[in-house]
């Protein structure tokens, strides 16, 4: 096994953090903003299936 070289892994993780390409400010404001849409979709979504399951047990339990 190699011995560990701190500088040399420096070198090489400084190397491969320039080859990152880093989003715009605007997107990553565009995708946290789809985010927030999306789960608050969801949440409607699951929402009303579960108002709709527990209005039929409801019914069909007669409660």
């Amino acid at each position: 096994m190699a011995a560990a070289n701190p500088l040399k892994f420096m070198q090489q993780v400084r190397a491969e953090v320039s080859k990152v390409v880093w989003p715009s400010r605007r997107e990553v404001v565009l995708t946290t903003v789809m985010v927030f849409v999306m789960s608050t979709l969801t949440a409607i979504f699951f929402f009303l299936i579960d108002l709709m399951i527990r209005t039929g047990l409801q019914v069909i339990l007669g409660t």
